[in-house]
């Protein structure tokens, strides 16, 4: 695995076109979800923890953390598909864990379809583990 320099800042404004555009690179935009809807709601709640991976001026990565006091979560990790296995998608959970471990947050939980089972592997190279539960949804 070669490994590059990646700067991770908090997303701004002007990253919107391009971070939509790696979410359909990385085949994370569903029917369900509108992108431009995700970014809004998430600018309300706790901005600083969306973060944006950097490469050559370019958005390269994204991820989205977010704590509620009881859990933190992950959410719309994506790394470009020509710079994955670079190690940037570990920096990005690396960084979202620092800063969600500064607010207090005592464990992460994410969703990821069971049938994704290259992110599964990721996910538990990283130390993640399956947990025994069952994960409940219900769309508003």
């Amino acid at each position: 695995m070669n490994t590059v320099n990646v700067f991770i800042r908090p997303y701004q404004q002007h990253d919107e076109e391009e971070v939509i555009d790696l979410w359909h690179r990385c085949n994370l935009v569903v029917t369900w979800n509108n992108p431009r809807d995700d970014i809004v709601r998430k600018l309300q709640a706790q901005p600083n923890l969306f973060l944006v991976g950097i490469v050559d001026d370019r958005v390269v990565a994204t991820i989205m953390a977010g704590y509620e006091g009881h859990r933190g979560w992950l959410n719309y990790l994506a790394v470009a598909p020509d710079k994955q296995r670079q190690g940037i998608g570990r920096r990005m959970v690396e960084e979202a864990t620092e800063r969600l471990k500064e607010v207090g947050c005592p464990k992460i939980n994410l969703q990821i379809r069971t049938s994704n089972s290259a992110v599964i592997d990721f996910y538990t190279r990283l130390g993640f583990k399956i947990d025994d539960v069952i994960s409940m949804g219900k769309r508003l």
